[in-house]
């Protein structure tokens, strides 16, 4: 007979079916992808060290423990640690059956946002503030509902034999199913969410064999849509602001252009060695806004310079080089979708905000996955490491 997990379990009493699940389960443990998971830890753990030296002497913002933040990025990474166990206990098999159920809670967790529930921060009403210093970003989840939504419609019928490929009227339905959240987060606004679930929207449409012209087509979409945006002035003050200082990188620098020219000076100081842990001038003068979340890397490039910089790049590398792999060897096309909905995401939200920090990108306010301090935006980064090895365990032997 064979077990969930795929391995032979023989009736020779309860002693040998004991040591076979003890084996087996041994086996599903050797079967993780252990350098995605070991560069995640480690990309947490630098980032509490970096998180750590940003906050330690802000004391406007620590509550006078220079702990305070330490502390609670380490409880985030341990309760994203749990979430990622527990995705994979469930499996991301069973998750496609939860789509509707995850699907409608995430939705409406955006909708309370736009109700008087919800908090603004740094322009963006995107929050739910819980008390106690906590806080919940609701559109960080509704980044993973939209890979396992799409992915379900689009894999239907491939996964059943019934299609080479997804069909038009098929492509139209996972399109109206992540059209429905990105409007929703528009009108908070939360513009740097909406640009990662464009990209996330691209990455599954290209990996799930659909027609070419549906992701030229969102292409010229997109371009008319944002020319749009712009003419009709439906960007917020502080969003065009900050589209002009990428622009013009000398405009009013004491304003509006102060966090990226601050950021820039903090990483052009750190050198290839950097100034040393702690010791940052422009990290320990309090200079950037926002180190902590949005400019993270700037501690890292003004503290371990380029050296420290780089491995945190690398480091992400490896994340994504694991996750193309996954996606890769996945047995059907419901995992591979998974895989490079969760590739696309980490690839151009780590652009975006190294990007940001070099003047490269504009100012979004997204942060750096595993490493930035947030608790929500780290439970979704390690639900979707749950979602990648689950699709690596569940993936039969002989794969």
């Amino acid at each position: 007979m064979t077990g969930a997990n795929g391995f032979s379990v023989s009736g020779y009493g309860p002693e040998r079916a004991g040591w076979t699940r003890v084996f087996a389960r041994d086996a599903m443990a050797r079967r993780l992808d252990w350098p995605i998971l070991l560069a995640a830890i480690a990309l947490s753990f630098i980032g509490s060290l970096l998180v750590f030296s940003a906050t330690r002497n802000r004391t406007e913002i620590n509550q006078g423990d220079p702990y305070y933040f330490l502390i609670r990025h380490a409880m985030n990474t341990g309760i994203g640690l749990a979430l990622m166990i527990a995705t994979i206990w469930l499996g991301h098999r069973t998750l496609r059956n939860a789509v509707p159920v995850l699907y409608g809670l995430s939705v409406l967790g955006i909708l309370l946002v736009l109700t008087p529930l919800g908090s603004t921060v740094n322009g963006a009403h995107s929050w739910i503030v819980l008390g106690g210093g906590f806080s919940l970003q609701p559109s960080e989840f509704v980044k993973i509902t939209i890979i396992l939504g799409m992915a379900m419609l689009l894999a239907a019928r491939v996964d059943a034999g019934d299609k080479p490929y997804p069909d038009h009227r098929t492509v139209l339905q996972a399109l109206g199913l992540a059209a429905v959240p990105m409007l929703i987060v528009m009108l908070m606004p939360d513009l740097g969410s909406v640009m990662v679930m464009v990209i996330i929207v691209l990455g599954v449409l290209l990996a799930s064999g659909a027609s070419n012209r549906w992701v030229f087509g969102l292409l010229g979409a997109g371009a008319a849509g944002a020319i749009a945006v712009w003419q009709l002035h439906i960007l917020d003050d502080y969003q065009i602001a900050r589209f002009a200082a990428f622009a013009n990188p000398e405009l009013d620098p004491a304003g509006v252009g102060y966090n990226t020219n601050q950021a820039r000076i903090a990483i052009g100081s750190g050198g290839l060695t950097g100034a040393g842990l702690f010791h940052g001038s422009q990290t320990t003068g309090q200079f950037v806004p926002e180190q902590q979340t949005d400019f993270v890397f700037t501690v890292a490039g003004e503290e371990l310079g380029f050296v420290g910089a780089g491995l945190i790049i690398v480091l992400l590398g490896v994340v994504l080089w694991r996750a193309c792999r996954i996606a890769r060897d996945s047995s059907d096309l419901y995992g591979t979708v998974v895989a490079a909905g969760i590739v696309a995401w980490f690839a151009f939200q780590a652009f975006e905000n190294v990007g940001m920090t070099l003047g490269i990108m504009p100012v979004t306010g997204l942060p750096l996955p595993f490493v930035s301090y947030g608790g929500t935006s780290m439970f979704a980064v390690w639900v979707a490491v749950g979602l990648l090895q689950s699709i690596k365990v569940q993936r039969p032997l002989s794969a």
